[in-house]
């Protein structure tokens, strides 16, 4: 009996340690599962860890206005934006950009830096290229941010003298000939008949005479780049130019010349605006 009992106690004290070794319990002679918490060691995060990083962003308030929705081309375009934060009420800090919609994609053509109140952005259409009008928004971007874009504004550019002026320029050089309207060759009136249709698409007669009857009557003291300058002999129109600033203007002078920027010969000349 006692040799039994030895050998029963030495293989239950086995099966004890292999129990053991398992995360098991030997209790009247029958295996029992260690408690959960016992056979797990992996930490648990932090309740704050855990809602700082499921934070959501948050969409700023977004408010942008132009200076105009009919620019005179050559003029520049300014958009003010505003920023806030809703759950503060102050300004989000981070990057306003000046967008425009051009072949199917927004392109970008100012950014400013948030820092304190509202910010300023320019450009000028014409010089992007841009015909009769194009449409314009606001993107915000910012740390903790999510992004946030104003409402889509179309923007009308009107002819001006500053166009006007820009299309004479683009024939500097061309030859005269008499009778010419365009596009390499012009005489005095067919050069001023050209460029005002393609720039502001006013219709004119070819013959200076005629001319001096269209558009605007002003003064000489008012002239402004673009208007239409008419030489006179006694009542009659004899010769017409592109008024260009400082004295001077572009025209088609006589048989020989050029088309170019020439000074303002004479006084007796009437002025007529064509485009405002």
């Amino acid at each position: 009996m006692h040799e039994h009992s030895s050998s029963r106690g030495r293989r239950m004290s086995g099966a004890g340690t292999v129990a053991l070794s398992l995360g098991l319990c030997l209790c009247a002679g029958q295996l029992v599962g260690a408690s959960p918490a016992a056979a797990s060691a992996t930490p648990v995060a932090s309740a704050t860890t855990a809602t700082t990083a499921a934070a959501a962003k948050v969409t700023p308030k977004l408010t942008a206005s132009v200076n105009t929705r009919k620019l005179p081309w050559g003029s520049t375009l300014k958009v003010t934006a505003k920023v806030i934060d809703p759950r503060t009420g102050k300004v989000a800090k981070g990057t306003v950009r000046l967008q425009a919609w051009r072949t199917n994609k927004w392109v970008t053509w100012d950014t400013e830096t948030v820092k304190s109140g509202a910010v300023t952005l320019a450009a000028r259409p014409d010089k992007k290229g841009v015909g009769s009008g194009v449409t314009v928004r606001t993107l915000f971007t910012g740390s903790g941010y999510n992004q946030a874009a104003s409402g889509k504004v179309k923007i009308t550019l009107k002819s001006s003298g500053a166009k006007v002026l820009a299309e004479a320029k683009k024939h500097k050089g061309a030859l005269y000939k008499f009778g010419a309207s365009g596009p390499k060759r012009f005489d005095c009136s067919g050069f001023t008949q050209y460029v005002y249709k393609k720039a502001a698409g006013k219709k004119l007669p070819h013959k200076a005479n005629l001319q001096q009857k269209y558009g605007k009557s002003v003064s000489k003291s008012k002239k402004q780049v673009g208007d239409l300058i008419v030489f006179r002999s006694g009542s009659y129109g004899s010769h017409v130019g592109i008024y260009a600033g400082g004295g001077y203007m572009y025209d088609s002078p006589h048989t020989g010349a050029r088309v170019g920027k020439h000074k303002i010969y004479g006084s007796n000349y009437v002025v007529r605006r064509m485009v405002a």
